[in-house]
């Protein structure tokens, strides 16, 4: 599998807060997680959701094979895999068996139903591919305007 190779990073600088690099994942959280929720201890006022009429939950519609598939023609076939090493290429594959499809149709459906969302599907891998013209990748609010 040519993607397991190690390949050659970019030399790129840690992210940098009050002075001193993040070289750890704690301290990578923290600084990232205070760019993202800077709002997040500012006072609000609540009363303007007075007006806002409470609706009744409503159901979930389960997905149905139609969905997952045209969901999956967006995906490219060139993405690097995930932790799992699987492509949406050989998911694609896999997918393509009536069975398969279903299997793995009825685990989405019922990890909604169930209200839960194992560990090992929110994981992912991301890599940083440096842009021209960007601030210093060194300062966290690149990361940040990116998203904007």
């Amino acid at each position: 599998m040519s993607w397991v190779k190690q390949g050659k990073l970019l030399a790129i600088e840690a992210i940098r807060y009050q002075g001193s690099p993040c070289n750890t994942p704690p301290d990578l959280w923290n600084v990232l997680h205070s760019y993202y929720n800077a709002a997040a201890n500012r006072p609000v006022q609540l009363s303007a959701l007075d007006d806002v009429p409470c609706l009744a939950p409503r159901p979930w519609a389960p997905f149905s094979v139609l969905e997952m598939m045209e969901a999956l023609k967006a995906c490219s076939n060139v993405f690097a895999p995930g932790p799992n090493y699987i492509t949406w290429r050989h998911l694609k594959f896999i997918l393509a068996d009536d069975t398969c499809a279903a299997g793995i149709l009825s685990l989405a459906n019922s990890c909604i139903t169930l209200h839960h969302w194992p560990q090992y599907f929110k994981e992912s891998v991301s890599v940083i591919i440096p842009k021209p013209g960007k601030l210093a990748y060194g300062m966290p609010k690149t990361f940040l305007l990116d998203v904007l």
